[in-house]
């Protein structure tokens, strides 16, 4: 509502002795001046700018009989002050202007500027008035004046001997006698008998008082702490015609202010509390309607420690009230209790240090026009004196504060309420969250854009109708603010009323004559090109948007007339551009719903116009006709008490009953909020309806209007909508009301499902109450979201050394910053339909609202604070809500995953009651593991792991972990091996972190290998260096996980977690799934090479190598050979598909540098096998037909390790490795000469080649095997790979060590199956299986030998002598360049034994001394 903006200001007084400090402050009536009174000074101030205007000195002589100056009061007029004394005297000041035309302070503007001419009242606007102050006339009433009221034309005084005083303002009492206390009777209510009790003591009097308007009467508080309302029965006030009302149970009254516009007396009491007050209608007497009080949850330290409250003052449009305490301190309240602001809490009262500070006291206080400005004169009391020195000093010279407000516009303007958006303005700047609309167009006031939801349309087509985006939504600080155009400011401050359109892009302002418009598109604004017409109307009822047009209510000051304005906003400001309608009276308040304008005028009247678009060619105009009038002047006392009035389509009747569906969304009812009090006129359709067909569509809008009908007492705002959404009906068909402390109301319609008949004992409207944490400023109807701003502060005080300068504003004051907030509410409606049994309308709203991003976040907050609440409870509840909670929460599919949420968010003493009511936990975690949601189950593990013995916990621990296992969730699998342990080990009192709910990454866990691969192809710019851990041999876990085997391996419980890992990597074995048993061990650092070793005959057998094959070719994406096309006949020999298939394969190729992206980071050991063919190999194949013999390039052998080639930079086409370090090879391969044919078969190998990412899985894993001397297998990558060198290696290895002859064996009839395939199935192998064939010749002699291994050591293997090999890539060229590309197209075996053995030591070596930059990702 109003919320504090930045430090506060100080106005700095005449420098005097502090016998001159001022002591008090009073505004006149307009608030354009300030009264300041000083013990012998009487100052007037101006409000813009902030100066001092003339000051009157009290001689000594007089100021010694008069006693010092208490209090001031001014004349309605703002002609005459009337100030009280100490010694019981009334001084008359009468104040006039004086120098003629002349200006005590003027802005002067350079030559020629625009400013100086042609503006009427421009003089007046622009300076600060040069007044004189002179004393006409001095009364003495010979007692102490306590209170000073102006009524009207008179001065009511009250005196300490128990008088009061009606002075007329010329200083003269015209004869009228002073009424005693004592004769005025007083009752509990005016029913009761005339005579009432007397007050019946000689020394009370009137401590305090204030006229109420709108009451006619006085609210007064009694030196003795009585309270009570003083009215004239008739209109004389005289003593036989007054007679008083007063509550029973106030008796430590200390101060009283009145609030005109909602009739209520708020009385300020010894307790520090504030007791608000209203008049019962019938009979008379005064009923409390609400209390403004500090709680101990707040202020658990200062709630009962604040002294007596001092002072209250309403703010100038009665909607919020500040009240300040003897002690120091003050606190801003909405008008039915809602506390916005307080002084007494967080930086207000603490340094940063943590140290207290003593709150600010204030003598006197009194508000500025519009309510923006709050000026305090402060003093400081003298309870430490220590203190006091230190804050003396604060205030060096006597000194005014003037606090400064941003307030909502619904303040002033309620037709606001059916927007939704949030529009603070402050004095000089608007204050606005249009959702999408500022973030589009200003990216700097949104720090969360990167939160907002992605809406594919511009952001302003139909912005505001939508669903907002998620920044919206959920609320951060960023304001978008609109600095008011200075032109206008200058000759129209303050700002009286603003609007914003629906879509948010369009803001309009009303200051004090004439209006502006601001457009947050062009970010430009629009004033009257012609001053006198803007000075020429003054805006009476608000402003409200209806499309591109501006409704406006205003006066029209020469034509002495209340006018109806439309403007249309892309036109010139110009009256000649308006559409105007004569109102027979002063509208105080107008709105637009639909295609319909209400106003509310002074005459107690309701108006209804319709508005429509006219184009008569070019120009577009709005034209306005009278539809209905209706008189209020029965139910309304005065037009001043109507706060809002709006046009709703809520009725009693949902809609379902009403005769014709499309009269569910019209105008079906107004809704008047009268003083807090929300009235509702329904359409009176009892009457013979008309029939739509034969009607004009004007005519259904003339049905009359019910009697009014009370929904709801201390109303603040009311929010509903015109638009219609079938999906959410409840929400969209609801009203929503504001109600101070009482929080908010929402009356929801009720819908009978499926459109069954309604029970007609059923209400078709329900009231439920909720509580919301901020103060509601917009409702979100869909998005089921309150809106709402907070105050915040921050502290600069340690910018300034402890005791250098505290007379700083900025180290005793926090600066306060206002922050967007929100909150979810639907979760407070479905409990309260609960707790009625109306589950069933509970279902439908939520099932509406099951779309909306938070509404997990529903459930488990409805659940977790019916929870708190009956599970903490001192006395036994007789009908417990949980079970219903629970019972509703199953019928969605979140149930598991809210309750185990709320469970970990509770405390453990709850959980007993929680699952007595939602189910056993262990039937719960069952159910997560049949629907497969792992991370759920998790989280209930460590609810059971609190609730049950460990053994049942390790039991279900471990079905999660297989679970987990099988499906891959590595993460997971992680934590319930930490799980297990801590289990094992006795640390179960501490519950492991619960694992978070992520997901496996996109590549399956394979981002390990790609780490991993020791490929030139892959950056090693984004691997962090801690991740190059693993040395030496591949066999050694990488990361933490290493630690995790080494220690504790001889534990029963590793044990028992390698026997289950084990078993799985067993699983995985036996079902031929290569690529989840890589992903496994790599993730979760599982030693797979010590495990294939003793499995080497067991498990890790191949059993079928055809099956294998095919499993493999179809788990690594890798295509099954195909048979060379110039065995059949080829397209390529006319050149038909040469150019396309060069040009498929260069895209292929270039995609693969691209994303693996080389890297010219050193690796140690070059492994060619895994970089995939170069540029320049690639386009040589694809492209130069028969000429390719001289491009098969081969790094120099000579240089043998220092140039490896790993350590090449970027293998580009522009690489100077190509010119230096490489050489043609082709003196080994002079004797042969490619023809055509074997140049397609090139092609086609590389067609046939599976993705680098399979290519580097399955070269680990044949290192992974070949290590462990799983031989099987190995053949059966070399046959994927097709490459001959991993069966010449396994040759040498049969003869070179004591190899099983059984896995020989097994090799021997495995490669006989395949060819027995290939022969059938895939004769793309044929080739292949034609160029092992002689291995295959030295395989069988070996094995008829049967030779019995002793021992298998891979790690011996490598130790044979190094050598330099003409053809290192022979073994391992990812494309399989070299001798190998000739030997398959040849047919025929050119392989030298010695070749053999180089190759099988290469192949070895770098596993001895490379370092291969291995990580688990």
């Amino acid at each position: 509502m109003y919320f504090l903006s930045g430090w506060p200001k100080r106005l700095l007084c005449a420098a005097g002795s502090p016998a001159e400090a001022p002591s008090h402050v009073q505004s006149d009536p307009q608030r354009a001046f300030f009264a300041v009174l000083a013990p012998a000074r009487l100052s007037i101030w101006y409000s813009r700018p902030s100066v001092l205007i003339v000051t009157y000195k009290e001689p000594a002589k007089s100021s010694t009989q008069f006693g010092s100056y208490k209090q001031a009061e001014w004349r309605p007029d703002s002609t005459m002050i009337a100030v009280s004394t100490a010694n019981g005297y009334i001084l008359f000041f009468h104040i006039t202007s004086s120098r003629g035309d002349r200006y005590l302070y003027e802005p002067v503007y350079p030559k020629g500027s625009p400013q100086m001419k042609g503006i009427p009242h421009f003089k007046e606007e622009h300076c600060a008035p040069a007044l004189n102050l002179e004393m006409k006339k001095v009364l003495d009433l010979q007692a102490p004046i306590m209170s000073l009221q102006s009524v009207l034309e008179d001065l009511l005084v009250a005196t300490s001997d128990g008088l009061l005083h009606l002075i007329h303002w010329e200083g003269m009492t015209n004869g009228r006698k002073a009424i005693n206390l004592c004769t005025v009777p007083f009752s509990v209510d005016l029913q009761s008998s005339r005579a009432g009790s007397f007050l019946g003591f000689t020394d009370v009097h009137i401590k305090d008082m204030e006229y109420c308007a709108t009451l006619d009467g006085f609210a007064v508080v009694f030196n003795d702490g009585k309270v009570g309302f003083i009215t004239p029965v008739s209109s004389r006030f005289t003593a036989e015609q007054l007679h008083g009302v007063w509550p029973q149970d106030v008796v430590d009254g200390t101060c009283v202010a009145v609030n005109n516009k909602y009739r209520l007396m708020a009385f300020g009491c010894a307790s520090g509390s504030v007791q608000v007050y209203t008049i019962d209608n019938t009979t008379g007497a005064m009923l409390l309607s609400h209390k403004l009080e500090l709680t101990p949850k707040q202020y658990p330290d200062i709630w009962n420690k604040t002294g007596a409250v001092k002072l209250i003052r309403w703010s100038p449009d009665n909607s919020v009230v500040i009240v300040t305490w003897e002690y120091g301190g003050f606190s801003l309240w909405s008008v039915f209790g809602a506390q916005l602001i307080c002084t007494l809490g967080g930086d207000f009262a603490y340094r940063s240090d943590g140290t207290k500070k003593d709150p600010l006291k204030i003598n006197s206080m009194s508000w500025g026009a519009e309510g923006y400005h709050l000026w305090v004169i402060s003093g400081f009391g003298s309870q430490n004196t220590e203190i006091e020195a230190d804050l003396r000093s604060v205030v060096k010279q006597p000194s005014i504060l003037l606090f400064q407000f941003i307030k909502s516009v619904l303040t002033v303007n309620p037709c606001m309420s059916n927007q939704e958006q949030v529009l603070l303005q402050g004095e000089d700047r608007l204050y606005l969250n249009c959702g999408e609309t500022s973030q589009t167009q200003n990216p700097r006031s949104s720090a969360h854009s990167e939160c907002t939801t992605s809406r594919e349309t511009s952001p302003f087509a139909d912005g505001g109708l939508e669903s907002q985006g998620l920044s919206t939504l959920l609320g951060h600080r960023h304001w978008h603010v609109v600095q008011i155009s200075s032109t206008y400011l200058e000759s129209n401050w303050p700002i009286r009323f603003s609007a914003i359109d629906k879509l948010g892009q369009n803001i309009a302002v009303v200051g004090k004559f004439g209006f502006a418009h601001y457009s947050l598109l062009t970010k430009k604004w629009k004033l009257f090109g012609n001053i006198t017409q803007e000075q020429n109307m003054i805006v009476t009822g608000g402003l409200a948007w209806w499309n591109d047009f501006m409704v406006l209510a205003c006066y029209n000051i020469s034509e002495r007339q209340e006018e109806l304005r439309v403007y249309l906003r892309t036109l010139n400001l110009d009256n000649a551009f308006a559409h105007v309608t004569k109102a027979q009276a002063e509208t105080l308040l107008l709105s637009v719903f639909r295609d319909m304008v209400i106003v509310f005028r002074a005459d107690c009247s309701i108006c209804l116009y319709s508005i429509e678009r006219k184009c008569d060619g070019s120009n577009t105009t709005a034209d306005i006709q009278v539809l209905q009038e209706v008189s209020m002047s029965r139910y309304i006392p005065h037009p001043f008490l109507v706060v809002s009035v709006t046009l709703t389509s809520v009725s009693t009747e949902n809609g379902i009953t009403l005769k014709m569906p499309q009269q569910a969304r019209d105008a079906e009812s107004i809704m008047l909020n009268l003083a807090g009090q929300l009235i509702m006129m329904q359409r009176d359709r009892s009457g013979p309806q008309i029939r739509e067909k034969d009607s004009n569509p004007n005519q259904r809008k003339l049905l009359p209007f019910c009697p009014p009908v009370v929904l709801a007492q201390s109303v603040e705002n009311v929010w509903t909508t015109c638009r219609a959404n079938k999906q959410k009906r409840h929400l969209l068909e609801a009203l929503w009301l504001s109600c101070g402390s009482a929080g908010m109301k929402v009356w929801l319609p009720l819908f009978p499902r499926d459109h069954r008949k309604p029970h007609s004992f059923l209400s078709q409207r329900i009231m439920l109450p909720f509580h919301i944490n901020i103060y509601p400023l917009a409702v979100l109807f869909e998005d089921a979201l309150v809106l709402g701003a907070v105050n915040d502060t921050v502290l600069y005080d340690y910018l300034y050394p402890r005791n250098s300068a505290r007379e700083q504003l900025e180290v005793f004051f926090p600066f306060c910053v206002v922050e967007r907030t929100s909150q979810i509410y639907l979760h407070h409606i479905l409990r309260q339909l609960l707790v009625r049994n109306l589950g069933e309308q509970a279902l439908l709203l939520a099932q509406s609202c099951a779309a909306l991003p938070y509404f997990p976040h529903v459930l488990e907050l409805m659940l977790h604070e019916v929870l708190e609440e009956e599970a903490t409870s001192r006395e036994p509840i007789p009908d417990p809500l949980l079970p219903t909670v629970a019972k509703f929460i199953t019928e969605f599919p979140l149930f598991l995953q809210t309750v185990v949420h709320c469970a970990r968010k509770t405390e453990y003493a709850l959980w007993n009651y929680l699952f007595a009511a939602v189910g056993n936990p262990k039937d719960l975690f069952e159910e997560c593991l049949m629907a497969q949601d792992l991370d759920t189950a998790a989280s209930y593990l460590i609810i059971l792991q609190n609730m049950e013995v460990p053994a049942v916990s390790r039991q279900h621990a471990t079905l999660l972990f297989n679970t987990a296992l099988e499906q891959g969730k590595w993460d997971l699998c992680r934590h319930m091996i930490r799980f297990l342990k801590a289990i094992g080990s006795g640390e179960s009192e501490t519950p492991p972190s619960t694992p978070t709910a992520q997901e496996p990454s996109s590549s399956g866990g394979f981002e390990f290998f790609r780490n991993r691969s020791i490929s030139l192809s892959q950056s090693a710019e984004n691997v962090p260096p801690s991740k190059f851990s693993l040395q030496k041999t591949l066999s050694m876990p990488s990361g933490p996980s290493g630690k995790r085997w080494s220690k504790d391996s001889d534990c029963a419980e590793n044990m028992y977690i390698d026997m289950m890992l084990w078993r799985h990597a067993r699983r995985l074995l036996e079902d031929v799934r290569l690529k989840d048993l890589g992903c496994f061990a790599a993730q979760l650092g599982f030693e797979l090479i010590s495990w294939l070793c003793k499995e080497r005959t067991r498990a890790a057998r191949v059993d079928n190598f055809v099956i294998a094959l095919k499993r493999l070719h179809k788990d690594f994406l890798w295509p099954l050979p195909i048979i060379p096309a110039s065995s059949i006949c080829s397209p390529f020999k006319n050149g038909k598909y040469r150019t396309v298939f060069s040009s498929i394969l260069k895209h292929k190729i270039a995609n693969f540098f691209i994303e693996a992206g080389i890297s010219n980071i050193q690796r140690s050991q070059s492994w060619l096998s895994n970089i995939g063919p170069t540029h320049h190999e690639i386009e040589t194949v694809s492209s130069q037909g028969p000429h390719m013999q001289d491009a098969f390039l081969s790094p120099l052998s000579n240089k043998g390790d220092e140039c490896s080639i790993g350590s090449a930079t970027d293998l580009t086409e522009s690489s100077s490795m190509v010119d230096g370090d490489w050489t043609v090879v082709d003196e080994n391969f002079s004797t042969l000469s490619l023809t055509q044919s074997e140049l397609e078969h090139i092609s086609m190998e590389l067609a046939s080649k599976g993705p680098h990412k399979s290519q580097v899985q399955l070269r680990y894993l044949l290192h992974i095997f070949m290590e462990a001397g799983c031989l099987d297998w190995c053949v059966v990558i070399g046959l994927i790979l097709r490459e001959s060198s991993v069966i010449n290696q396994i040759l040498v290895i049969a003869q070179s060590s004591e190899v099983d002859g059984e896995i020989l064996q097994n090799i021997k009839t495995g490669l006989h199956a395949v060819d027995r395939w290939a022969s059938t199935d895939c004769p793309g192998y044929k080739p292949f299986l034609n160029i092992i064939k002689p291995q295959l010749q030295k395989l069988s002699e070996i094995t008829q030998e049967q030779v019995q291994p002793d021992a298998f050591q891979p790690t011996a293997v490598g130790k044979a002598p190094e050598q330099s090999s003409p053809r290192p890539e022979e073994s391992r060229g990812s494309s399989s360049h070299g001798s190998i590309l000739l030997n398959e197209t040849g047919g025929s075996n050119m392989v030298s034994r010695k070749d053999e053995d180089t190759t099988e030591v290469e192949e070895e070596e770098p596993l001895q001394d490379g370092a291969y930059d291995c990580s688990v990702s």
